[in-house]
């Protein structure tokens, strides 16, 4: 059952079949019932007419054995005793008006005058419907009666059931009941199948999608992309994001990638220098450059720590429980730095102590290698809502062209190359990483003194 009902498509088939199911089941009830209830309520307006035109003719001294007794509708008329003192012909039994049975000789009236009675030659009101049954001719067929009480000539009070046959009534039922029950299942089955035939169009693109992204996970070919339909509903909506998704995932990827080979690159130089230092030291104990080998093996270490970051931020690392007061910071990290002027305003902002002083230390020392004489640390509100650190030098600034290109990891300018010694290209990558786990944002642009003023954006605490 789970196997047969697996399919979105077969669940909203018999969903759907289910609904119209109910509601026409439903919709036949009361259709079935107002039918049955009008066809009730003319035999009512029949049995009526019947009733006061015999009761009229009484009313008027027409003697009951001369009584024009209507042949398509039963009638009786009897008195306060119950005596039955008129009849029609061919009618041999009434069940279910109350009133007795019929015998075919009239009795004399034996009665008494109520005050609600009607005066003499007078119809009263219709008293009572209710449906029974009467025997005409050998057949016992359902009808619906009626009673209309009247005052005779001679001031007998006496009762007229006049009956309305069911049978057509019944007949109709009848044949609106199997109309339905021949149709509702010919109905369900038209629903079920266009149902069917709709749902398989509309999911046909969706399994076009799983289709290829079932290819693209075959495949790890993150460049391929599901089909878009022409449309402008749900499905089209979800191949887009789905393309979206896989574009962003074959970025990251690609950045992963680069990133794997470029740490390769920059840890293959450092561990390739130290080795051939060592190398020589034990062969020649006497030519081992012990500085270089320690430089190489801080750079190793530095390089290292800068990858552990990373990887820590690329997971969703951030410390965002502490309070950090920048003014403070920024004048830790800039103390014994020479030519560094730090201006700050006390402001706080939430996250790790550990990385916003990272990016302190990497903003200071890119401004510190490529300033003339100056750098200007400055801490300040933008508002009530944001805290600003600016980092400005004095240098040549950066082109408008790489001004974002700077913060790609491994990457140096060729001015950079030349004069750093020993960074990796990883500083600037990392402060905008920070900054972005934190809910900030890094950018550079002109310094008013000339050089590269960087801008750290941050939420206040």
């Amino acid at each position: 059952m789970r196997r047969l009902f697996g399919s979105v498509r077969a669940r909203a088939t018999l969903a759907a079949t289910a609904v119209v199911a109910v509601a026409l089941v439903a919709a036949g009830a009361v259709v079935l019932l107002s039918l049955r209830s009008n066809l009730a309520g003319q035999a009512d307006t029949a049995a009526d007419s019947a009733a006061r035109d015999v009761a009229a003719q009484i009313a008027q001294g027409v003697p009951y054995r001369e009584l024009d007794l209507d042949e398509d509708h039963p009638v009786q008329v009897v008195d306060r005793d119950g005596r039955v003192l008129a009849v029609s012909e061919d009618l041999e039994a009434v069940g279910g008006t109350g009133a007795p049975e019929v015998t075919p000789v009239p009795s004399p009236d034996a009665g008494r005058d109520d005050e609600d009675d009607p005066e003499i030659g007078e119809v009263g009101e219709v008293t009572w419907h209710g449906q029974g049954r009467a025997t005409v001719d050998g057949a016992s067929v359902a009808y619906r009666f009626a009673q209309v009480e009247v005052t005779d000539r001679s001031d007998r009070k006496v009762r007229v059931y006049a009956g309305a046959s069911l049978q057509a009534q019944q007949d109709a039922v009848h044949t609106a009941a199997t109309v339905m029950l021949v149709g509702l299942p010919v109905l369900l089955a038209v629903v079920a199948w266009v149902t069917w035939t709709v749902t398989r169009r509309a999911l046909r693109p969706v399994e076009a999608i799983r289709r290829e992204m079932a290819a693209i996970t075959a495949s790890e070919d993150l460049a391929r992309r599901v089909p878009v339909p022409d449309t402008h509903d749900e499905v089209a909506r979800l191949a887009r994001t789905t393309n979206e998704t896989l574009a962003a995932l074959e970025t990251s990827v690609e950045r992963r990638r680069r990133f794997v080979a470029d740490a390769s690159h920059e840890l293959r130089s450092p561990i390739a220098s130290l080795r051939t230092q060592l190398e020589v030291a034990a062969a020649h104990p006497g030519l081992l450059d012990l500085d270089g080998a320690v430089e190489d093996t801080v750079r190793l270490q530095h390089l290292a720590a800068d990858l552990l970051l990373l990887a820590r931020l690329d997971a969703g690392e951030r410390d965002a429980g502490a309070r950090v007061e920048l003014a403070a910071l920024a004048r830790e990290r800039a103390a014994g730095r020479a030519g560094v002027t730090v201006r700050a305003d006390a402001v706080e902002v939430a996250g790790s102590r550990g990385q916003l002083q990272r990016v302190l230390d990497n903003l200071l020392a890119n401004a510190e290698r490529h300033a003339r004489s100056a750098v200007v640390v400055t801490v300040r509100r933008d508002g009530d809502r944001h805290a600003v650190v600016e980092v400005g030098d004095d240098g040549d600034g950066v082109p408008a062209g790489d001004r974002e290109r700077i913060f790609e990891r491994f990457v140096r300018l060729d001015e950079a190359r030349a004069r750093d010694d020993g960074g990796a290209g990883l500083g600037l990558a990392i402060a905008r990483d920070v900054a972005a786990r934190h809910g900030g944002t890094l950018t550079v642009r002109d310094a008013p003194t000339g050089g590269a003023l960087f801008e750290l954006r941050l939420p206040i605490a």
